[in-house]
């Protein structure tokens, strides 16, 4: 299939979805496509249907009666029988759509399924069924049926377990935000500092972009505070309410307030689950259950302790949710009136720098070395990045670890490849690296990890002295990672 031209990126997707749709193996097959809302999801099955010649079906909130009407109504047009279909149910309408692949592999989306499912419980089982492997309706078919969702912990449970489609499917592709290089390139921001800024508030969600801000990008580093101010700070956008309007959409989260009370805990710097617990006024077993349903919902990320078992933190994973709590939502009534924020944002921007941007550049620093830095500079390929507490016995005190990369075990104990510190205000100096010496040091003493090659990174939003860069080109073991590293441009 050829990628429309206007379609940014999705390389991966559009080959995978490719794939999937012009096997010409017999058989109708199953595949599934999810993703948090606002990343593309539609644009690009759609994209494949018009491409392939393909059927494609956009459920929305109703009763199965209504759904089942608009289903026959939109395969008629599609289809164009001699007599307008009427299913009587969604085996009749499921049989119809295999049809269509009784000649060639064609694509049959079902977008949004989770709003049919849920008003049909039994249509996973009714699309089994369809699918049983000798049956006539399957084996005559080339359909490639994919069946789409936005609803995270719904999705994660359609081929789980014991679910009804476990094992059906021959494609499992999620569609992720795009990560801050791919988003720099997006939003047209050239300047590295700026577009770890902007990601802080958007993250990698395409439609904020387009549809959200009507491709208002900043122009420059002055430009930031009034873009922030002109859009996602302005009751006239989308963007204004969109961070409550994503945890509104999510069908699990029955009790919204107690869900934002948590978000709102984790924002304001309580990563943990005693530490969340202690700023609900709760007991930490009375979270348990809304933390499960955050992290299914994909709107919270547990991240181990690589230092310390049993030591989880949480994260709030879009940074426009974060965003929104940290600065939006403790003031929200005053935003909401006209010519307000300018004042807000003024005297926000420190809480800003603390709250979003610092923990987002960390954690960007996570990801490049997870995913872009060279092998090769880190001693070899990372198996798992996270952070952590070290334990230092002689001042009682921890050191906290921003970047931890351990490698892939071959024998004995795990190497511990790096250790990192992220800064994203300060110019780092030697004492830095002194600091990630005695924390390496601290660590061989505990042997849990091999440590006899652990490399030391610095990375810094403000760049590094003198005495910094001399100290790592004598050294051989310290890597410097400034923005432009960051953002592949060194």
């Amino acid at each position: 299939m050829r990628k429309p031209a206007e379609m940014f990126d999705r390389e991966h997707e559009w080959s995978a979805l490719g794939r999937f749709i012009t096997d010409a193996a017999a058989g109708a097959t199953l595949g599934v496509v999810s993703g948090r809302r606002r990343q593309g999801k539609t644009y690009l099955l759609d994209a494949a249907c018009r491409a392939a010649g393909g059927f494609y079906f956009g459920a929305t909130e109703a009763t199965d009666a209504e759904s089942l009407r608009r289903f026959s109504a939109a395969l008629t047009a599609h289809s164009r029988p001699p007599a307008p279909h009427h299913f009587a149910n969604w085996s009749e309408a499921i049989d119809a759509i295999l049809s269509l692949g009784a000649e060639r592999p064609t694509p049959v989306v079902i977008d949004e399924f989770p709003y049919l499912a849920r008003a049909n419980p039994e249509l996973p089982s009714i699309i089994q069924e369809a699918l049983r492997t000798l049956r006539e309706q399957r084996t005559a078919s080339r359909a490639r049926l994919l069946l789409c969702g936005s609803a995270m912990s719904f999705m994660g449970r359609i081929l789980s377990g014991n679910a009804p489609l476990r094992g059906r499917a021959g494609l499992e592709l999620v569609v992720r935000a795009l990560d801050h290089q791919l988003a720099a390139e997006f939003w047209d921001i050239t300047d590295p500092r700026l577009a770890l800024q902007v990601n802080a508030v958007v993250g990698g969600t395409p439609a904020y972009r387009r549809e959200f801000a009507r491709s208002d990008s900043p122009t420059d580093l002055k430009d930031f505070d009034a873009w922030v101010v002109r859009t996602v700070l302005n009751p006239e956008t989308p963007l204004f309410r969109e961070a409550r309007y994503l945890l509104a959409e999510e069908p699990d989260l029955r009790d919204t307030a107690l869900y934002l009370s948590v978000l709102a805990a984790v924002a304001d710097g309580n990563a943990t689950r005693g530490g969340i617990a202690s700023y609900l006024g709760r007991r930490a077993t009375d979270i348990a259950h809304p933390i499960n349903v955050l992290e299914d919902a994909g709107l919270l990320h547990r991240d181990a302790d690589v230092f310390r078992d049993n030591r989880p933190t949480y994260r709030i994973a879009e940074p426009l949710i974060r965003f929104y709590h940290a600065i939006m939502r403790p003031v929200w009534d005053q935003l909401e009136r006209p010519g307000a924020a300018g004042r807000v944002w003024r005297a926000s921007r420190r809480r800003f720098v603390s709250n979003v941007l610092g923990p987002h550049f960390e954690q960007v620093c996570r990801d490049w070395t997870l995913h872009h830095a060279d092998p090769d500079a880190l001693g070899g390929l990372p198996a798992k990045v996270g952070h952590g507490i070290v334990h230092d016995p002689a001042t009682r005190t921890g050191h906290e670890v921003d970047v931890a990369v351990v490698g892939i075990t071959e024998s004995g104990r795990p190497p511990l490849l790096a250790i990192g510190e992220a800064k994203w205000n300060d110019t780092m100096g030697a004492a830095h690296i002194d600091r990630l010496r005695h924390v390496r040091e601290l660590l061989q003493r505990t042997e849990r990890y091999d440590t006899a090659r652990t490399r030391l990174l610095c990375f810094s939003g403000a760049g590094f002295n003198d005495k910094a860069r001399e100290t790592a080109a004598d050294a051989g073991d310290v890597l410097l990672v400034d923005l432009p590293m960051l953002y592949g441009r060194d």
